[in-house]
């Protein structure tokens, strides 16, 4: 389970799975009903976009992922466009504390990223060239492919250290063994069976 323990019992936790359930979930009621960005087919769908654009959904993920970044501790959060870009906003903007800051990882470079702040090309967002410690965010975790490409990414072109990975919600698709496999600390908010039952 990728939940952290307490999480379930925060009182906004219920509300999350609930709002989860009415904007961002589709049962197709058989396997192969949608193809996901990993390329594997799956029964159900989730579109966190939705959620994240969401006033109360939004300022819930923000205020939990929080929570679990206070406790884990870093001083940047960012991930891969487009998922990770509206979410780290969302980080962002709930850490009433004001200690961390946000990036974006492009999926390309466009190189025209770093002119102001000395990040490697595609890294945008607050300067990270000094260094520092990372959680790189996710919004909906299968296999962890992307995300662990993020991690990547951000430990060879720049000074600072990955701590962790947060998704909003784990898919309970291989994402955990994955990041296990590759040395990652992986977290979630929620898992697949928290809203399929």
């Amino acid at each position: 389970m990728t939940v952290a323990k307490g999480l379930r019992d925060e009182p906004r936790w219920a509300t999350l799975v609930g709002l989860v359930k009415d904007l961002a979930f589709l049962d197709g009621g058989s396997d192969d009903a949608f193809t996901l960005a990993s390329g594997r087919n799956s029964r159900w769908f989730f579109d966190m976009k939705p959620v994240m654009m969401h006033p109360e959904a939004g300022r819930i993920v923000g205020e939990l992922m929080n929570l679990r970044i206070d406790e884990i501790g870093c001083d940047f959060v960012g991930g891969l466009e487009l998922g990770a870009v509206p979410l780290a906003a969302l980080v962002v903007a709930t850490d009433y504390q004001s200690v961390r800051r946000g990036f974006m990882v492009r999926k390309s470079a466009k190189g025209r990223g770093g002119r102001k702040t000395n990040n490697p090309p595609g890294v945008e967002g607050t300067s990270i060239a000094g260094g520092g410690d990372v959680v790189i965010l996710e919004d909906v975790t299968t296999t962890g492919g992307s995300a662990i490409q993020a991690v990547k990414r951000i430990e060879q072109e720049t000074p600072c250290k990955v701590v962790a990975v947060i998704s909003i919600l784990d898919r309970e698709e291989g994402g955990k063994e994955a990041f296990e496999a590759a040395g990652i600390a992986f977290e979630s908010l929620l898992v697949r069976s928290d809203i399929t039952g």
